[in-house]
């Protein structure tokens, strides 16, 4: 109990300190999961609202084989990501292995399924209450499924803090792919596990609160992301969809 009690004094000394050691691992870990999200936020937004609205031949294939992908352990992602950027694959020229690039690269591909199925069943769902008023004003697919994506911003921004707390909190893709070099691709997760094992334990207790702060904070986002959505959604639930544009006016003959 002493050591416990010893290793979160030192640890919480640490982060009132701000240690620059503690505070470059945080830096890079944020650094990585943001740059992550953005690729895989901006391709998962726009594929998944058209798999929301779009039919054709092999879907449910394509939906069986994205439904698969959110349980795809890390450090599969990781072998894959490796095996790409190695010198004899086909990225190899890239010069990626071990560095900053790859990490982001892993924690996209393991962030995009996430992304694209929340995102794809949100868009469905919307459709199949508004899908038939746009598709009267002459939307095709691609432009409903736009639509629909800007009608639906406020849920869909919990989509993007949860994936960004799916890959902050990622160990095992990271791991193989950056190789945890201190100075260079050691982030939060990695040093966890390597402080531990080497029985530097105030460091990776330090590491672990502010992990769990970041996750903390990450949930208190989606839940006033939650009640402010309840609340606009309090306060236009007496209007419909296209309000204005099929609301009849005064003096038109009606």
């Amino acid at each position: 109990m002493n050591s416990f009690s010893d290793s979160a004094a030192t640890a919480f000394a640490l982060i009132t300190s701000f240690d620059p050691v503690l505070l470059g691992i945080v830096g890079r870990s944020l650094a990585v999961s943001a740059c992550a999200c953005l690729i895989a936020c901006s391709l998962g937004l726009l594929g998944g609202a058209w798999l929301g609205v779009a039919r054709f031949r092999g879907r449910g294939a394509v939906l069986a084989l994205l439904n698969t992908a959110l349980a795809l352990p890390s450090v599969v992602v990781g072998l894959v990501v490796y095996l790409l950027l190695s010198r004899s694959g086909p990225l190899g020229f890239l010069g990626w292995l071990f560095s900053f690039q790859a990490m982001v690269l892993a924690q996209s591909l393991l962030v995009l399924p996430v992304v694209a199925a929340l995102v794809r069943q949100t868009i469905e769902d919307a459709d199949r209450s508004h899908g038939e008023q746009l598709q009267s004003l002459g939307a095709g697919p691609l432009m409903r499924s736009l639509i629909l994506l800007w009608d639906e911003r406020h849920a869909l921004m919990t989509v993007l803090i949860a994936a960004f707390g799916r890959a902050i909190s990622e160990v095992g893709a990271v791991m193989v792919v950056g190789g945890n070099i201190d100075g260079f691709t050691r982030v939060m997760t990695t040093s966890i596990a390597l402080e531990t094992s080497k029985g530097d334990l105030p460091l990776a207790l330090a590491l672990g609160i502010l992990l769990l702060g970041v996750v903390l904070l990450l949930n208190a986002l989606v839940a006033l992301l939650r009640r402010w959505r309840e609340r606009l959604d309090a306060d236009c639930d007496a209007r419909p969809f296209f309000t204005h544009a099929a609301a009849p006016q005064p003096g038109n003959g009606l």
